[in-house]
């Protein structure tokens, strides 16, 4: 009965390691700015660890970058943009499309955004 449960266990650990490496690569960004202006550009996440990624965007000529951690099907990251700093909350789509939704510190309402895998 122990090994059983230690191998259950570790197939558990080696799928959200795989699931947390299966968002790694490069994004098409579409979204909306808090006062519903559109934007675009791209996005290139890098795996860092099991649980943790480092995320960077190219919008318009606007780059920020972040750290991100992803547990099941959320992802979060936290980013710098020039001064201010924010957050952003993915929820993580089976076709890889991760859809969320984004706020400013100090600052009134979210934004909305979608990363779609650049295949």
């Amino acid at each position: 009965m122990g090994r059983f449960l230690w191998a259950v266990l570790l197939t558990g650990m080696l799928s959200g390691a795989a699931a947390a490496q299966s968002i790694g690569g490069a994004y098409n960004v579409a979204g909306t700015n808090v006062d519903g202006s559109p934007y675009a550009g791209q996005a290139l996440i890098t795996i860092t660890s099991n649980t943790t990624c480092e995320i960077a965007w190219q919008t318009g000529g606007t780059t920020s970058k972040g750290f991100c951690m992803r547990n099941e099907d959320a992802f979060a990251a936290g980013y710098v943009l020039g001064k201010d700093i924010g957050l952003i909350i993915y929820k993580a789509a089976p076709d890889g499309t991760l859809r969320g939704v984004w706020t400013v510190a100090g600052q009134n309402g979210a934004g909305t955004e979608i990363l779609t895998p650049i295949k």
